[in-house]
């Protein structure tokens, strides 16, 4: 009682502190109000399903709503056309007592295209104008003044710059400096834009001949300084300044006064005065998004559009400034043109309901309370599952499992409203549903990482600590069977494992020595000599084309055994064993329900290399905290070496599965569905051979973890929560916690290919492009610095090691991630994979031989490391984005480094000065 109120206390405090948290990041924002009517706004009436191919253009029903909307919060509207259904706005404007900017759309066409396609833009822009000319006649009082244009020059100046730019550089390249290169650039680009000002001058010129109202044109600042002829021939200057697109941030830094973008929107319109005295000057554009990604120092938000326009109107009142806010509703529609800040410059979004209110508080995400209780509700939900059903559990590890698991649940649902505050595309809404589908993922997996920390450091004295047991003086000692498959062992490495048998000292045993396809007798037939020599407790046995791999070879062992042995015992072939192996072990079948005895593997060759010493203690970290912890809850892993099964067991499970690669794993498995308790002593008495190559490590990995998902195809039934498997919850739990970090590298290859694809894109349309960083961060920097801290962790409590061995068994699973995820995957979505032996006494190859092992990382390495380079290079992210973006890619690049590092460190012995040793010469008999 006292442990579950100690849990429910936990779970209603972090819960509470969660919520806190979110009511904080989301405080309400106390800004300068906004209280009067507004002088005006830019207008494009289209709804949320615009598309200019379907040509769905507001129907005058829909700009009737619009304007009454606005009706009492604007003066004025601008609009950018006078055709596709906006030829109903001065009719209806005057109905609702606004006034009308009129403007026409026009395209400046080129010299050089054919005579067909200029007919199309005369065409176009003559019924623009015409259109123009007709409603301001018609609607003299309530079209105050027109607009033939609309930032017509900068889209020319923008097309223009990089065919000039390229002509330029190669006629120069080699002759001039790149300032001088750029200067040659900047002059020939305006001299072509002042060209095109002369169309532009004409139509403006036909509009002032057929209309008395004042006639100009819309450009931003940068154009109209740059082109007095254009000012010359216009009533008054359309001005846009745009303080985002030019990445000037909404606030001055923190001690500083004034507002750095309405600063700026005030220093260019003034300057533009100074230039042209005797010109009036409208701001037919200014605004700030809503979302977006980051424009060098200008950030897009809710919070940065309300400070923006609240003291950029403020400021245009007090100096009395004829302006034009863009824009009345959000544009989704032009994310395809502009980016994704392109739909977002709008005082109501696009369903027409306010994004902000322009008086009191702001807040930076309306609908945080709907999210925060979701991550609240998963979040108790997670706790409750996890550590009510863990009594033993201390405080500090419910408090651990706890923070991770509100962290976790908040990142999820601050990920789901992030997407929910933007309007999706069928694209966006798959990628979205993806990305938050793989972060769910990723949640689950650093739970049971979490809570297999907490339980290992904050774990009351366990129950099931099996300690080496001594036979008591009347023990009645049951016939033991030891198998020992072998297939194309170097003979003297296996003499080695059966002088080690001789000398088991146990009372009642035998020795069934399998030879498994060797097809060289000069391998196997040592081998039956040596078992001859050992007496009649030995005996032997070569299979030719026997089928099954290893499990064929046991298998075949199980027939051939003696009828009055009791338990089974599996050795590998290069196993040296303690001779009170069986003494010490055997005791623990006393009880009855005990099926499988195992010990733990154990190296004696981690003296040979660094790269082995890394192995070693890779290895120590599954036997030293993972198995201990797994035997608390009976769910331990079965592994094929060390290991003792009761052979009555087989004639109820059935013998070893030929079909899976790792039928060691399944048989344990089987033998807890059918209700065996198993037994975990960590004491070492075996000691075998590691690898001798990366390959050999990479292909025993990628062995383990195919054979995991056969095993998890075949019995995923009993995994879930029925009546009809024998496996306890918790063996439920520990099997799929024990296989999810395995998953959880297959998913991080497909965030790295996601980021790579990203990135290709970034790189080819910055401009247009945004970085989904908040779904990659828990997923990749997350994870990946969890997942070394609680291994280093992990190490310090459990495994005898020093922090630099950690440090290098850290770095060789990390080199292993590749071959996981593939393993996963290939495991996953294909069936039939051969038993892939890990050799023995194999000779370390040239460097060149392991480079060509790890192709697929290389290749992922170098492309990371090209996409954080391209990334470094665009001035579109130099920016917190664009610089997590790289941690991201960065980070992701990590487990691929460590794959290149082991391999040097694998094969440096081959190129380090001194005498190099075969391995076989290194196996000292201990």
């Amino acid at each position: 009682m006292k442990a579950k109120l100690a849990t429910l206390f936990t779970v209603v405090f972090l819960v509470a502190v969660n919520v806190a948290i979110w009511s904080y990041i989301n405080n309400p924002l106390h800004l300068p109000s906004w209280s009067s009517t507004m002088m005006g706004v830019t207008y494009n009436g289209t709804r949320k399903d615009f598309n200019p191919e379907k040509k769905n253009y507001p129907t005058p029903a829909q700009v009737q709503e619009d304007l009454e909307l606005l009706a009492d919060k604007v003066h004025s509207i601008r609009t950018y056309t006078s055709t596709e259904g906006m030829e109903v706005v001065p009719e209806l404007a005057a109905q609702n007592r606004i006034n009308l900017a009129m403007g026409a759309w026009i395209d400046l066409f080129d010299d050089d295209i054919t005579e067909q396609d200029r007919q199309k833009f005369e065409e176009k822009n003559r019924r623009e104008i015409q259109s123009l000319i007709n409603l301001t006649n018609n609607y003299p009082k309530t079209i105050l003044r027109t607009l033939v244009g609309n930032e017509s020059l900068l889209r020319v100046r923008a097309k223009l710059a990089g065919p000039i730019s390229e002509q330029i550089r190669a006629q120069y390249k080699g002759q001039l400096s790149e300032q001088e290169i750029k200067d040659k650039i900047e002059a020939e680009v305006k001299v072509k834009v002042a060209e095109k000002a002369n169309q532009l001058i004409e139509y403006i010129r036909e509009v002032k001949k057929n209309t008395w109202k004042p006639v100009s044109t819309s450009e931003t600042w940068d154009i109209w300084a740059a082109n007095p002829a254009l000012v010359a021939e216009v009533d008054y200057i359309g001005v846009h300044i745009l303080p985002y697109w030019e990445g000037v941030p909404v606030d001055l830094p923190e001690g500083a006064e004034g507002d750095a973008a309405v600063d700026y929107v005030f220093k260019r319109f003034y300057e533009l005065q100074q230039l042209y005295p005797n010109k009036p000057i409208v701001i037919t554009e200014t605004g700030w998004p809503s979302d977006g990604p980051p424009r060098g120092a200008a950030s897009a938000s809710l919070i940065n559009e309300a400070k923006f326009l609240r003291a950029f109107l403020n400021r245009a009142t007090a100096e009395n400034i004829i302006y034009y806010v863009i824009e009345a509703f959000d544009q989704p529609w032009k994310i395809e043109l502009e980016g994704t800040a392109g739909a977002y410059w709008g005082l109501f979004n696009a369903d027409r309901q306010p994004k902000f209110p322009m008086e009191g508080e702001v807040v930076a995400n309306p609908m945080w309370r709907n999210f925060a209780t979701g991550a609240a509700l998963l979040s108790m939900i997670l706790m409750a599952a996890f550590l009510f059903k863990r009594k033993s559990l201390k405080l500090p590890g419910k408090l651990l499992f706890g923070i991770v698991a509100n962290l976790a649940a908040s990142v999820l649902f601050w990920s789901a409203s992030i997407a929910a505050a933007q309007y999706q595309t069928s694209f966006s809404v798959v990628f979205w549903s993806i990305l938050l589908m793989m972060q769910a993922m990723a949640i689950l997996v650093l739970l049971t990482e979490s809570l297999e920390l907490a339980e290992v450091l904050w774990h009351r004295k366990g129950r099931r600590t099996f300690q080496p047991l001594t036979p008591s003086p009347d023990f009645k000692y049951p016939k033991v069977s030891i198998h020992l498959p072998i297939h194309n062992e170097p003979p003297e490495m296996v003499r080695k494992t059966l002088n080690a048998l001789a000398k088991v000292d146990y009372p009642n045993y035998e020795v069934l020595v399998m030879d498994n396809n060797t097809k060289d007798p000069a391998v196997w037939m040592p081998v039956q000599e040596d078992c001859d020599r050992l007496g009649a407790k030995f005996r032997f046995f070569h299979l030719d084309n026997w089928p099954g791999y290893k499990a064929g070879a046991i298998n075949y062992a199980l027939e051939n055994t003696a009828e009055d042995a009791e338990i089974i015992a599996v050795i590998d072939s290069d196993y040296i064993l303690s001779p009170d192996w069986l003494k010490c072990m055997v005791p623990y079948f006393d009880q009855e329900n005990v099926g499988f005895v195992q010990s733990p593997q154990d190296y004696r060759d981690a003296h040979q290399s660094t790269f082995k010493d890394m192995c070693y203690w890779e290895y120590a970290g599954f036997f030293n905290i993972g198995m201990v912890q797994r035997n608390e809850y009976n769910a331990i892993i079965q592994h094929g070496t060390m290991t003792m099964v009761r052979k009555s067991a087989f004639e109820k499970v059935g013998p070893w599965g030929e079909w899976c690669i790792c039928e060691d794993s399944e048989l344990g498995l089987r033998l807890y569905e059918a209700g065996y308790d198993s037994v975990y002593c960590k004491e070492s008495f075996g000691r075998g051979l590691m690898p001798d190559t990366f390959s050999g490590y990479m292909t025993q990995r990628f062995r383990w973890v195919y054979g995991a998902m056969q095993i998890i195809k075949k019995h995923w039934r009993h995994f879930l929560p029925n009546k009809k498997s024998a496996l306890t919850p918790a063996q439920r739990y520990y099997f799929v916690a024990g296989w999810l970090p395995w998953f959880s590298d297959a998913l991080a290859l497909l965030f790295t290919g996601a980021s790579l694809i990203l990135t290709t894109m970034l790189v080819l349309n910055p401009l247009h492009s945004e970085l989904p960083i908040n779904a990659f961060l828990l997923p990749t920097i997350g994870l990946f610095a969890f997942k070394v801290g609680r291994g280093l962790w992990l190490y310090k409590a459990r495994v005898a090691c020093s922090t630099l061995q950690a440090l290098g068994a850290a770095l060789a699973g990390l080199s292993l991630t590749h071959t996981v995820a593939r393993g996963t995957l290939q495991g996953l979505f294909t069936s039939g994979k051969p038993f892939m032996r890990t050799p023995k006494y194999e000779a370390q190859g040239p460097l060149i031989a392991g480079l060509l092992v790890i192709w697929q990382e290389l290749l992922l390495l170098s492309l990371l490391i090209a996409g954080i380079v391209a990334m470094r290079m665009e001035p579109q992210f130099n920016n917190t984005s664009g610089h997590l973006w790289v941690a991201v890619l960065a980070v992701q690049a990590v487990p691929y480094m460590a794959t290149f590092l082991t391999i040097l460190i694998s094969v440096a012995p081959n190129y380090l000065p001194g005498k190099k040793l075969a391995a076989e010469e290194l196996d000292v008999d201990e």
